[in-house]
């Protein structure tokens, strides 16, 4: 098999082995919302946990909480058969990369919320919750009055609590939104002149 198959993948099963070591980590060495502070006030572990998506939203109850894992599940079988495609038609490398990194984000997430209710709670496949612990509160203030909605209550930047996985499919998605003329940037195809097309007599 080319190189040009397998490393995506290989990249991909790096960050969801390193994203399942870092979640049973968190369960098994950590209280429920405790913390480990490595940046001060403005870089630690908070042991949190969700029922839903990416940085701590949800759907609520447990119909949402299944609508979510079997949309999750059916997502990484498209976004799966999409990284083939790019491989196999030699799309940008940079793609290729960004796509296995939110497929394997994806991915982590998915073995939370389907396995680790069987696990670790109540014994039922598709009710494990994704477990997240990174989180840096790196300034708070207060929105100016004059700003609709929010005029001044508190905020906090950054808020979410996310994990590995989260942080994977934010940086392919970013990566391809900053350098999609890249990416997505149309061969120039050869166009004949008639000199090439005369034969020798």
């Amino acid at each position: 098999m080319k190189a040009a198959y397998y490393k995506p993948f290989i990249v991909a099963a790096i960050i969801v082995l390193a994203d399942q070591l870092i979640k049973t980590w968190v369960r098994t060495h950590m209280d429920f919302t405790s913390e480990i502070h490595f940046l001060g006030n403005h870089g630690m572990l908070r042991y949190t946990e969700n029922n839903g998506m990416a940085f701590g939203w949800e759907l609520g109850g447990k119909i949402g909480k299944l609508v979510l894992t079997i949309f999750r599940i059916v997502a990484v079988a498209g976004i799966g058969y999409g990284l083939v495609y790019l491989i196999k038609h030699k799309y940008h490398r940079g793609l290729i990369m960004c796509v296995a990194l939110i497929f394997a984000g994806a991915l982590g997430n998915i073995i939370d919320s389907t396995f680790y209710g069987l696990i670790y709670q109540n014994g039922h496949i598709f009710e494990g919750r994704v477990v997240d612990m990174f989180y840096f509160p790196l300034f708070k203030g207060t929105y100016p009055g004059w700003v609709p909605f929010w005029g001044g209550q508190p905020f906090e930047f950054f808020e979410p609590i996310f994990n590995l996985a989260d942080a994977s499919i934010s940086v392919g998605v970013i990566a391809i939104l900053l350098f999609q003329k890249r990416y997505f940037k149309r061969e120039t195809p050869e166009v004949s002149t008639p000199n090439s097309e005369v034969e020798e007599v």
